[in-house]
């Protein structure tokens, strides 16, 4: 035998389980089956459908089936054989359908007035827990954000000098070059400096003034640049570089008045992207420029600064830098 569907209500609170019971008790009847065994059933039932969620004036659909003789109650993850009945005709089936549907039409008002309150109760603080589980995500979301940043500073920053270190170099001069050169709307100088003679200052001074000496070189650095425009890195040791905004004449004042506040002790290297590079001019070439001048610097016996080309060529910053020093 097909199952049929008898009956079907929703147990949002009390009085709807109560008149659930009495439905399935009159089933039992109109279904000639054993009164007693199906009362001592319902109460199992009953424990069972609380545990649930019935009756917490929320949603809770409920259906009672008629299948193989049995009479079965079933929900959402549920299902419950209430007693065997016996054998009736389809016609009595359907005068039971019937009787159900009556009387499931015919609530008492002040239950369904009660199932409403209750479940307009249960909207609202849903909605208010709701509410408050999502501020205390955005709470705990906003502190797991801020812990990640100071991660990322604490990992990108040189702990002596607190400048950015040879990681968040890399990572910024990659997309500084990217934008450079994909924009072509305005230049950008990269200078790279060596303190002169750094070791033989550690080892007339000491460890300590050499620190002293590095934090020094960062505060020359930061004052020279535009601050959150610009930026100065430490590599480590006494290798340094900044990154400017601007073209090799505005690199060449900065270095030197790096190289003056450091009294001479300072060699620099520089090179400049701007729109008029060469489009196959790569960020290892831009690198090496600077680097390549920087190494002049030193060979033309240090405190200089030199303006390096992509063509190999290099000139010096002297008292007014060249007009044209740009990769080409």
């Amino acid at each position: 035998m097909e199952s049929v569907e008898l009956l079907k209500l929703n147990l949002a609170i009390e009085p709807d389980l109560h008149n659930f019971v009495s439905f399935l008790m009159e089933s039992v009847r109109c279904l000639n089956g054993n009164a007693f065994r199906a009362s001592l059933a319902s109460l199992e039932l009953n424990q069972r459908l609380r545990a649930a969620g019935a009756c917490r004036g929320q949603p809770f659909p409920v259906s009672v089936h008629l299948q193989d003789q049995r009479l079965r109650v079933h929900w959402s993850g549920g299902e419950f054989v209430v007693t065997q009945v016996g054998t009736v005709e389809k016609s009595e089936i359907e005068q039971l359908l019937d009787r159900l549907r009556k009387s499931t039409e015919s609530l008492d008002p002040d239950i369904l007035i009660q199932r409403h309150e209750s479940m307009v109760r249960h909207l609202q603080e849903t909605r208010e827990r709701t509410e408050q589980e999502l501020a205390e995500l955005q709470v705990k979301l906003l502190s797991r954000l801020a812990e990640l940043q100071v991660s990322i500073h604490q990992a990108e920053t040189d702990p002596l000098t607190e400048l950015p270190n040879r990681r968040a170099f890399d990572e910024r001069l990659d997309a500084a070059f990217r934008h450079t050169m994909r924009q072509r709307s305005a230049p950008l100088s990269l200078l790279l400096l060596d303190l002169d003679h750094f070791k033989s200052i550690n080892d007339q001074f000491g460890h300590q003034y050499g620190d002293s000496y590095l934090i020094r070189m960062a505060q020359i650095l930061r004052g020279v640049i535009r601050e959150d425009v610009d930026c100065a890195f430490r590599f480590g040791g006494d290798e340094f570089a900044v990154m400017v905004y601007a073209d090799h004449n505005t690199a060449c004042i900065k270095a030197r008045q790096v190289i003056a506040q450091m009294e001479g002790r300072v060699s620099i290297g520089i090179s400049t992207i701007d729109p008029q590079t060469r489009e196959d001019v790569s960020l290892e070439n831009f690198i090496h420029q600077a680097d390549s001048a920087l190494y002049e610097a030193k060979h033309r016996g240090r405190g200089r600064a030199v303006v390096g080309k992509c063509k190999g060529d290099t000139r010096e910053c002297a008292a007014k830098c060249p007009a044209k020093e740009t990769c080409v």
